[in-house]
């Protein structure tokens, strides 16, 4: 089983970065099938294959997960997905 941590800058305040980890959360739903729930500032999201979390912080968003066997062979590819829509969303 493989694992992500990735850390994530941003200069939104807490509203404006917490409506982004949703749009964030949306786009992979739409990308990996994750199923999400807020569980006070972390995002917690599981899907076949990945259990995670989104933790917005102050000037940071931190995103934790575990790959099941298959997606974990993809890893690069889902690392990369992740910080692309980051970037898109957060800045």
């Amino acid at each position: 089983m493989s694992s992500i941590d990735i850390v994530h800058a941003h200069a939104l305040a807490a509203p404006a970065a917490r409506q982004a980890i949703e749009e964030v959360a949306a786009k992979l739903a739409d990308r990996f099938g994750l199923q999400s729930t807020w569980r006070g500032d972390v995002l917690d999201f599981s899907g076949s294959g990945v259990d995670g979390a989104i933790e917005l912080q102050p000037s940071a968003v931190r995103v934790t997960a575990k790959l099941g066997f298959l997606l974990s062979a993809m890893k690069g590819m889902v690392e990369s997905e992740i910080q692309r829509v980051l970037k898109e969303k957060l800045g």
